[in-house]
């Protein structure tokens, strides 16, 4: 059985109603900062792909066939591939900017997929973040971590319980705390590959 991801009709639906309600502004953090050659990770149905600023050349990936469709019609100028986070096909140090909005709760092996992405950033590139992470509430936390398995396989492969921060951080990457925003289990923030004596709090 498909979860709620693999069926582009209904995540549209379910992102609709999510902007209505003030994510909109958090998606179009993630899109505007973009610079230079883009990678818009997870792209999806390509919701971000529209949002982008003129002068980004900007590449979706994607591993579902049937979002890329849905995506082509929000944006017929852009370089659409079926991949996966953990073995992205693209030469070392080509983007200089990749975007990643609601995605490392579903990937397989979110630290093989950070590592990708570092691999594919130039030197001075920079990971845009838009994340829902493990709750910092222990009540609530407990709760994810009950909910995550039934969770897990409704929505095809959402993971309500990881500490994304985290694993950015161990992955390699320093967040850039300038840019961090929180709100509830939400979180958006630029990182880049830390260079030595970065370090993050975490």
């Amino acid at each position: 059985m498909r979860g709620c991801e693999q069926i582009p009709w209904l995540y549209d639906a379910l992102c609709t109603v999510c902007e209505a309600t003030g994510f909109k502004r958090w998606r179009q953090w993630l899109a505007t900062g973009a610079r230079g050659r883009t990678l818009d990770l997870g792209c999806g149905t390509g919701r971000n792909l529209p949002l982008f600023p003129s002068g980004v050349r900007a590449v979706g990936v994607d591993p579902e066939r049937a979002s890329l469709r849905r995506a082509r019609r929000r944006s017929r100028g852009t370089p659409l591939v079926q991949a996966r986070a953990e073995a992205l096909p693209f030469r070392d140090g080509v983007f200089d900017t990749v975007v990643t909005g609601l995605v490392f709760c579903s990937v397989s092996d979110p630290m093989r997929g950070l590592a990708e992405v570092k691999r594919v950033l130039a030197p001075n590139g920079t990971l845009r973040m838009l994340e829902h992470v493990r709750s910092t509430k222990p009540w609530k936390a407990r709760f994810q971590d009950w909910i995550q398995p039934a969770w897990t396989r409704a929505s095809g492969g959402c993971h309500p319980n990881r500490d994304t921060e985290r694993t950015v951080t161990a992955a390699g990457f320093a967040i850039d705390e300038r840019t961090r925003r929180a709100k509830a289990d939400m979180r958006r923030f630029e990182a880049r590959p830390a260079r030595g004596g970065e370090y993050n709090r975490s």
